[in-house]
């Protein structure tokens, strides 16, 4: 027979009303808070990354490809397509597909007002799935006549869809060309979407007079986000040296210098919340060692070694862990669904760039709390349970709580 466990067994038949009893339920509360707090954030931080991430995805792309230049303005060097370079990038296993887009500055007028913007141009074979997600109304233009205007360009400027508006190309001599809303679009990035309108390619090659096949520059998206950095330099040696490849994160670094200042703040929380519920861990059991005090000294007595006292509130400890890690789960997770699902907690979108706190089912994390938060405790909980080989025979056998 297993002693220390038929020992520990023993130790939950303590009266529910005595004072270890109520440690043993503060000690579950703890733990359970602890691995509720550190799921919710991780699902949280995760779900605001990637919806951030995605909705720059859709403005931009994960790396950019254009001639080298100078030129700080929108204004490109235009490329013209070569097929077989292409093919070579598309070859690479973690590239997902490529765009072929040209930037140009404009003016926007509506009646009397004016509005400067980026008029954005896709070819007729480009990937806009991402951007597509982003419609409030309407759909994305489908000939060289057809504009698609952020929500704050369209209220600022009092305009609406189907209507017909002025777009002045900024060069010498300007151009201006009469074009139809068909769509209106929404990322919650005010900052890009106050810059941004969408349109066709052809539009762009007619304006600069470029021949049929000339862009601007590649926007090449990836499978795994993960493989970036790996990925940019695999294009460096695809691509001649002319070439300019870039990364989001080069392109737009003040966000993802805000991710990783997200990031050091959850690690701190976390190393506070697992110190927090070990150390109160470790009181529990202190006192509970305490309070069975006489029976330690009996079962030292009776020859019991101390590696089998210890295992007896390992025993205990590792119960009141995995009851701590099952009721914080169940929270957790309940609250993450409701809030997936319902959308209770709301945002403000012009501090946020969404309208409620996003949820992401980020399983490797989940299991990486659990595993983590019990390892830890089972580890700060040797600190008081290893006093145990420090008690005195004949003090415990005399001890009186």
């Amino acid at each position: 027979m297993n002693l220390p466990l038929y020992l520990a067994r023993k130790l939950k038949t303590t009266d529910p009303k005595s004072f270890s009893a109520v440690i043993v339920k503060i000690g579950i509360i703890s733990v359970a808070l602890a691995v509720c707090v550190l799921i919710l954030s991780f699902f949280v931080l995760i779900g605001f990354k990637n919806t951030i991430q995605s909705k720059l995805f859709a403005l931009s792309s994960h790396i950019q490809v254009s001639k080298f230049t100078s030129n700080t303005s929108f204004e490109e060097h235009s490329l013209v397509n070569n097929l077989d370079l292409e093919a070579q990038t598309l070859k690479n296993p973690k590239i997902k597909y490529i765009n072929k887009i040209a930037t140009k500055s404009c003016i926007l007028k509506a009646t009397e007002n004016l509005e400067g913007l980026v008029f954005k141009a896709y070819d007729s074979l480009a990937n806009i799935s991402d951007l597509k997600e982003s419609i409030v109304k309407g759909f994305f233009p489908k000939n060289d006549s057809e504009i698609m205007i952020s929500s704050i360009t369209a209220r600022l400027l009092g305009i609406k869809l189907n209507d017909k508006v002025l777009v002045y190309f900024i060069q010498n001599p300007p151009k201006a060309r009469k074009l139809k809303i068909t769509g209106i679009y929404d990322t919650g990035i005010e900052e890009y979407d106050k810059i941004y309108l969408f349109g066709k390619l052809g539009l762009v090659q007619k304006i600069n007079d470029w021949p049929k096949g000339y862009f601007g520059h590649y926007e090449i998206f990836i499978k795994d986000f993960s493989d970036l950095e790996i990925t940019k330099k695999q294009l460096l040696k695809t691509f001649p040296q002319e070439y300019d490849v870039k990364t989001i994160k080069e392109n737009l670094p003040q966000f993802y210098d805000w991710f990783n200042l997200l990031d050091r703040n959850i690690i701190l929380i976390i190393v506070l919340l697992i110190l927090v519920a070990g150390f109160n861990m470790a009181a529990v059991l202190l006192i509970m060692i305490m309070e069975r005090t006489p029976m330690i000294g009996l079962l030292k007595a009776l020859g019991t070694k101390n590696t089998s006292i210890y295992q007896i509130f390992m025993y205990n400890t590792s119960k009141i862990c995995l009851w701590g890690l099952f009721y914080g789960n169940l929270v957790a997770l309940s609250l993450a669904f409701l809030q997936d699902k319902f959308k209770l907690v709301k945002l403000d979108p012009v501090s946020y760039y969404m309208s409620s706190v996003p949820i992401s089912w980020h399983w490797s994390s989940w299991v990486l709390v659990n595993i983590g938060v019990f390892v830890v405790i089972l580890l700060v909980s040797l600190l008081p349970i290893y006093r145990t080989k420090k008690v005195n025979i004949i003090a415990a056998l005399k001890y009186k709580d």
